[in-house]
């Protein structure tokens, strides 16, 4: 595969702000996305680069294959041009923006350069083959890059593929250890055929992004959209402690325009740092807006909140009936952690 001179390379120090508002990590594990074969993963298993926690070290620990480490990493003198791992996305499939890959805690160990490609698959059958190493219907994603030692890379596309993907191929030439492995685009979800069908317009799987934050000390803003309840405190999000008058605030690009129905907010196990009260306002907007643009209208009112608990307001819900949305603002009062924010309605296109 010939290198891709397409693509910039991004500093460390704008890695976040350059991806992680605009768009999602189509391969987070909390999505769904599955590790489905791999070439090799003699010292450390494949399935850490999903790991949506940033890598850690335990210097001196050893396991049967030698040092832990938190990555994948395969064995030395690879007799084939590159290793690799097939990855299903955790969306119903996904254009691509951009990659990021973290050599962390990989030193002397770390592979020298690594590729991504793609493809849409999505046949039973055909999916067995695509786990095969002699699969042809790859196209390349990313061209063959470097990489250097404990340290993050990324690279921004020209463009976002105009193609959407199913499935993603890591290589890395010839072999080493990798910490993580992002995968930065939009989803592309299938949406229910009828309109009168009522389903979770804010969800990462049906292209939501939380696009901005007042705070996140604690806990990421992405976590408010993903699927299930969690595991523990660590996958909501969760601002700082704060003295005096105070609220907090989330911003969430819809995946379709659409009028709301009920809105869910799950406090899972947030039992003494819940928010006090909550409160929703919506819009229509035509780019992502500011907190104090004057388009928000306030959906519902300030609602006292309790621990550990999903929070259904329906009845409650006011200037929503007919209305076209966008976005959705949660305001916490003062501030604490939320696990789950969902918006369900009815997609109007």
């Amino acid at each position: 595969m010939a290198s891709d001179s397409t693509a910039r390379a991004i500093p460390i120090d704008q890695i976040d702000s350059t991806f992680k508002s605009r768009y999602i990590d189509l391969i987070s594990e909390p999505l769904g996305s599955k590790v489905l074969s791999f070439s090799d993963e003699w010292f450390a298993s494949a399935s850490n680069l999903l790991t949506v926690t940033a890598p850690i070290r335990r210097p001196g620990y050893f396991v049967h294959s030698g040092a832990w480490y938190d990555g994948w990493e395969t064995r030395r003198h690879n007799t084939e041009p590159a290793d690799w791992v097939v990855i299903r996305l955790g969306v119903a499939s996904g254009k691509v923006a951009g990659v990021e890959i973290d050599t962390a805690f990989f030193n002397g160990n770390h592979a020298p350069e690594i590729s991504v490609e793609g493809c849409f698959v999505t046949d039973e059958k055909e999916e067995e083959e695509v786990e095969k190493a002699g699969y042809k219907g790859w196209e390349a994603i990313l061209g063959i890059k470097e990489c250097g030692p404990s340290q993050r890379h990324a690279w921004e596309l020209e463009k976002i593929t105009e193609k959407a993907y199913t499935h993603v191929r890591l290589l890395m030439y010839p072999d080493g250890g990798i910490a993580r492995f992002r995968l930065y685009g939009t989803a592309v979800p299938v949406f229910p055929q009828s309109t009168d069908e009522v389903f979770e317009l804010s969800a990462t799987v049906m292209g939501g992004v939380a696009v901005s934050c007042s705070d996140q000390h604690f806990g990421t803003k992405d976590n408010l959209l993903l699927p299930g309840r969690g595991k523990d405190m660590g996958d909501g999000w969760e601002t700082k402690r704060t003295r005096g008058e105070h609220v907090d605030w989330a911003i969430i690009r819809l995946g379709s325009k659409g009028e709301i129905d009920h809105i869910v907010i799950d406090t899972a196990h947030f039992r003494g740092n819940f928010p006090q009260k909550v409160q929703v306002f919506a819009g229509e907007f035509e780019s992502d807006p500011k907190h104090d643009d004057a388009g928000w209208v306030e959906v519902l009112d300030p609602q006292k909140t309790g621990p550990d608990k999903e929070h259904e307001y329906k009845n409650e819900l006011k200037d929503v009936k007919g209305k076209k949305f966008s976005h959705a603002k949660l305001v916490i009062i003062p501030d604490g952690g939320v696990k789950r924010f969902r918006v369900f309605g009815r997609r109007i296109v």
